[in-house]
């Protein structure tokens, strides 16, 4: 079973050789969510959820970006919890186990990043579903494709295809509102055509 420890974190995510971003990227990704989601809601983020969270890298960007933010991490990582749990709000847990969890409802901005493609499909509609339920704003929500020949951390990877993908979000009710974003059009009805795929 694949261990999310200290290793696996200073090698995927701070090794110059082998990591899967930067902390550039990262913000540029940050700054697009929490705009496209203020666009979209019309005022400032409030409450951020972040599934898979790992080490909570958004934590600090957000912090910086949107200080007044209420944060909540997800993991399911020992290491992870031990070492971040208290200064960066990380509750244990998983996108499986997210609709058991005691979030409140009409989230502004749920992030998903670098996870469905580590879990099984059963899991990923579970949690595409729970993700429906608490949005109140945008998902920010990487999905890797097969037919974008991805580089990194392949061990567990769940290959999937951008229409296999398309299908599962579109059955959980999120639409494609921007780059690696989905809104609940049900809670954002006041969306126009355009703003929406």
């Amino acid at each position: 079973m694949k261990s999310y420890d200290r290793a696996y974190f200073e090698r995927w995510y701070r090794d110059p050789t082998d990591r899967v971003s930067t902390r550039d990227s990262l913000e540029r990704k940050a700054r697009m969510a929490i705009a496209v989601t203020e666009f979209l809601i019309g005022r400032r983020v409030e409450t951020i959820v972040d599934i898979g969270c790992g080490e909570a890298p958004w934590f600090s960007v957000i912090r910086r970006l949107r200080p007044d933010a209420s944060y909540i991490g997800i993991d399911s990582s020992e290491y992870v919890l031990q070492r971040y749990g208290a200064t960066r709000n990380i509750r244990r847990g998983s996108l499986g186990d997210l609709a058991k969890m005691k979030i409140r409802r009409d989230v502004d901005l749920i992030v998903c990043a670098d996870v469905l493609q580590y879990v099984d499909t059963r899991e990923l509609e579970r949690g595409l579903r729970a993700i429906r339920r608490l949005l109140g704003g945008v998902a920010y929500i990487e999905a890797f494709t097969t037919e974008d020949q991805m580089e990194g951390d392949r061990a567990g990877w769940h290959e999937r295809t951008a229409a296999q993908y398309r299908r599962l979000f579109r059955t959980a009710g999120l639409v494609q509102c921007g780059p690696y974003c989905y809104a609940n059009v049900g809670e954002l009805d006041m969306l126009n055509t355009f703003e929406h795929m």
